[in-house]
C-alpha cells in the first residue's frame, strides 16, 4: 500500500533535519520523537521543560533525557540551561569505536569478545548505536528480538545490550533468553537484566542449552519466593539474607504445609515473624525425621499421651512445658 501526506492541512511548515529520518528513526523512542518536534516547530522562542512537557504528554526527567539524546546525536545544541535550539545537523560519519583490549590486541567491536579483558561498560552515542547497526548483522538482529519482548528501547538499554553481547562476550540467543525471562518476571530494568548477565558471563553459561537450564532453575526459585510470601503472608519482598533461607528450604525439599505450619509456631511463641526462628524449626523437625505436618502433630499427640500417663502414675497433673517446646520446636 502507497502513502502520501495530505497537502491540504498545509499551512506553516517547520523543517527537520533529513539525519531525523535517515539515522534515527529506529533508535529514538516515541517520547524523544514528540519532544523534539515540539523543539522544532518552537525554533526561535524560548522553551522550559515544562512547557514542553506540558504541551507534549511527556513527563518532565524524560523531556530533558530526549533533549540530552538529541543533543548527543548534533541535532540539538544548547543555546542555555534551560533551552534547547536547532541546530544544522552535517550528516554523520561512521562511529570509531574504542576496542576495550589494549592496542597491540584489539578487539572488533562488531564481534563478541572469547574472554573479555574489560567488563567496564561503554556508554555509546545514538550515533555510534546506528553505525553498529549497519554493519553488524548480529546486534541489529538482537535489537529487533529485544523489541519485540521489551517493547521501545531506549538509549540506556542500547548501550546494555551492546555491552552484554560485545564486552561479557555473550551470544545473542543467550542474551535473548535472559530478556524473555525477565519479562516473564517483570522486572526488565537495565540494572537488574546487567546484574543476571554479568552472573552468567563469570559462570560461563554461554550457550542456548545452559541459558535454558538457567532460567528453568531461576523461575523454580522465583515461584518458590513467592509462594512462600504468600505462605508467610508478606507484604514486601524478602531481605538479601531471608532469600538465602528460603533457597536453602526449597534445596532442602521442605513440605510447603510443614513450612506454614513453623510459621504458625513461631508467631504462636513471639508473635512476629522471624525467618532465622522459623529455620530453628524446620531443622529440628529435619533431625527429628519429621517431614510433613503430620508427623509433627503425630509427635504432639504421643507426647501428649506419654504426659497424661505420667501424670497419672504419679497423681498429679503437672508436667514440664520447657521440655515440650524443646521436643517440638528443638529451640
Amino acid at each position: 500500500m502507497d502513502f502520501k501526506a495530505n497537502c491540504g492541512v498545509w499551512g506553516t511548515m517547520f523543517g527537520v533535519p533529513c539525519i531525523v529520518a535517515d539515522n534515527f528513526l529506529k533508535l529514538a523512542t516515541g517520547e524523544q520523537i514528540k519532544v523534539l518536534l515540539y523543539i522544532l516547530r518552537s525554533s526561535g522562542k524560548s522553551v522550559s521543560t515544562e512547557e514542553i512537557s506540558m504541551n507534549t504528554g511527556v513527563p518532565p526527567q524524560q523531556v530533558d533525557e530526549a533533549v540530552l539524546f538529541w543533543q548527543q546525536v548534533n541535532v540539538l545544541m544548547p543555546d542555555s540551561p534551560a533551552f534547547p535550539n536547532l541546530m544544522t545537523a552535517a550528516p554523520s560519519q561512521p562511529a570509531v569505536i574504542q576496542s576495550p583490549a589494549s592496542p597491540s590486541a584489539p578487539v572488533s567491536p562488531l564481534q563478541p569478545a572469547a574472554q573479555p579483558v574489560q567488563r567496564q561498560k561503554q556508554n555509546l552515542t545514538p550515533t555510534e548505536i546506528s553505525d553498529l547497526l549497519k554493519t553488524s548483522p548480529d546486534v541489529s538482529e538482537l535489537f529487533k528480538v529485544s523489541e519485540s519482548a521489551l517493547g521501545s528501547l531506549n538509549h540506556t538499554m542500547q548501550n546494555s545490550l551492546i555491552w552484554m553481547y560485545n564486552y561479557l562476550g555473550l551470544k545473542k540467543e543467550v542474551i535473548i533468553t535472559l530478556l524473555f525471562y525477565c519479562v516473564s518476571i517483570e522486572k526488565t530494568n537495565a540494572a537488574y537484566i546487567e546484574k543476571i548477565a554479568w552472573s552468567w558471563s563469570e559462570k560461563d553459561i554461554n550457550t542456548l542449552e545452559n541459558a535454558q537450564e538457567e532460567v528453568e532453575r531461576m523461575s523454580g526459585s522465583h515461584n518458590y519466593i513467592e509462594t512462600i510470601m504468600k505462605l508467610f503472608e508478606m507484604k514486601r519482598k524478602p531481605t538479601t539474607k531471608q532469600l538465602e533461607l528460603i533457597e536453602q528450604w526449597r534445596v532442602a525439599g521442605y513440605d510447603d504445609e510443614l513450612i506454614r505450619y513453623a510459621y504458625e509456631k513461631t508467631i504462636e511463641n513471639i508473635d512476629k515473624l522471624n525467618f532465622d526462628y522459623i529455620n530453628k524449626i524446620l531443622l529440628s523437625w529435619k533431625e527429628s525425621g519429621f517431614t510433613t505436618v503430620r508427623d509433627v502433630n503425630k509427635a504432639e499427640d504421643e507426647f501428649q499421651r506419654n504426659k497424661k500417663k505420667s501424670a497419672a502414675s504419679s497423681g498429679s497433673d503437672d508436667f514440664d512445658v520447657e521440655k515440650y517446646k524443646i521436643l517440638i520446636n528443638n529451640i
